[in-house]
């Protein structure tokens, strides 16, 4: 969530920026006009509260005591009445507050969507291979697999069964995901998949995507659409010690997506399941640390596909496509053969202060105040994806998947 206070300080600054994140500039409109009626409204009540204190101590001493009277009572009334205008202005701008977007960090490219992204930098040469490489799905279904149909036959469309080798799979990429992870000071925490709307309200999920939710009827819960929601809600309306930060954390969870608005995208095939498995990196910090524990952590994700021989880019997300709590992201991208294409397995995220205002996460700084943290997530790895990257990036002419070597200790 936005701080109301510098946004209406400056109001233009923060507006363009908003705009250059697609927010719907009716909005900002709305936003300025209740801005400036909030600041009219508070005018006029300091002067008839100056005007309550100095002629409630000249009471005593006047000349003309019922008059006085009259007008403080009749003022007093006036206060009553226009401090309930400000405090309803107040609540409506913090109720529109709820569904804006954090404003995007300065060295964010401008663009319009992820046409506009910007390439950093590739890791790893895309194999060769002297055959036409298969897509995940076709190769998939040959060596039995995954099971699309009873997927859909025991759910719906976009969910699937794993078998055979593809389970196994599965499974030793979640545990090598884990270890790589700890190894890299992350400390492992296993959390709930099923959160109550306080939660999805602290990292930004309420009110905003609550289409793409799957809330449990006639309870206050929430299938999560990644563990970076229980995992940085741990420390909701908590002051940490500044002693403990930076905190740094991984988690393996199952995730749940509505998927609402990808109707026609990526139908065959598990690269967008309603259901599918992350293993997830979330850091609460100071706000002088997390640039660098950025760096770490777009940094391990990368190295985790280094490790397993995956060809992967690195995109600086324009303003267009960043995410609605992101103030800075970097998507790490692997190589895909069989669609002969880049695919998202990855996204490192820097909020800074947006869901700790949110969700109410401060520390005691060095001068014994509170103050709110920084918090970023990222996938390290986006499970399914991982498994589809190997599938196809070590698939042979026969049709039969090799496994990398740092995984071969995991069956």
């Amino acid at each position: 969530m936005l701080d109301l206070k510098l946004f209406q300080k400056d109001f233009e600054l923060f507006a363009q920026k908003l705009k250059n994140k697609k927010v719907d500039e009716d909005l900002l409109k709305i936003l300025s006009e209740l801005f400036a009626q909030l600041k009219k409204e508070k005018a006029i009540l300091e002067e008839l509260q100056a005007f309550q204190n100095k002629f409630s101590k000249e009471l005593s001493n006047s000349t003309n005591k019922e008059e006085l009277k009259i007008q403080l009572s009749e003022n007093k009334a006036k206060i009553s009445s226009l401090n309930q205008k400000v405090n309803a202005l107040q609540n409506e701008l913090q109720t529109i507050s709820h569904s804006i977007p954090n404003i995007p960090d300065d060295d964010v490219p401008i663009g319009k969507d992820e046409d506009e992204n910007i390439e950093l930098k590739k890791v790893l040469e895309p194999p060769r291979f002297d055959f036409e490489p298969k897509e995940h799905f076709d190769l998939a279904a040959k060596l039995d697999w995954i099971d699309f149909v009873r997927g859909v036959k025991i759910s719906q469309s976009r969910f699937c069964v794993l078998k055979n080798e593809a389970a196994l799979l599965n499974r030793a990429l979640i545990n090598y995901m884990i270890d790589f992870n700890c190894k890299r000071g992350f400390k492992l925490v296993n959390v709930p998949f099923l959160v109550n709307s306080n939660t999805m309200f602290g990292t930004g999920q309420l009110p905003k995507f609550k289409e793409d939710m799957y809330k449990i009827d006639a309870e206050d819960l929430y299938l999560i659409s990644t563990s970076e929601i229980p995992v940085t809600n741990l420390y909701a309306d908590e002051i940490i010690p500044k002693e403990m930060l930076p905190l740094k954390m991984t988690c393996y969870s199952a995730c749940f997506r509505k998927e609402a608005g990808s109707a026609g995208r990526d139908t065959r095939g598990i690269i967008r399941q309603h259901q599918f498995e992350k293993v997830e990196l979330v850091s609460i910090t100071k706000p002088e640390q997390s640039d660098e524990v950025f760096e770490q952590m777009v940094s391990c994700g990368s190295d985790l596909l280094s490790s397993l021989g995956l060809a992967h880019r690195h995109m600086m997300l324009c303003t267009g496509d960043l995410g609605f709590s992101a103030a800075k992201t970097i998507d790490l991208e692997v190589w895909l053969p069989g669609q002969n294409r880049y695919r998202e397995i990855s996204s490192i995220s820097n909020c800074r202060s947006f869901q700790a205002r949110r969700a109410k996460i401060r520390y005691k700084n060095e001068q014994g105040k509170n103050e709110l943290v920084h918090t970023l997530n990222g996938s390290s790895l986006a499970v399914g994806r991982t498994l589809v990257a190997i599938i196809e990036n070590y698939q042979d002419k026969d049709g039969k998947i090799h496994i990398p070597d740092v995984l071969k200790k995991y069956f």
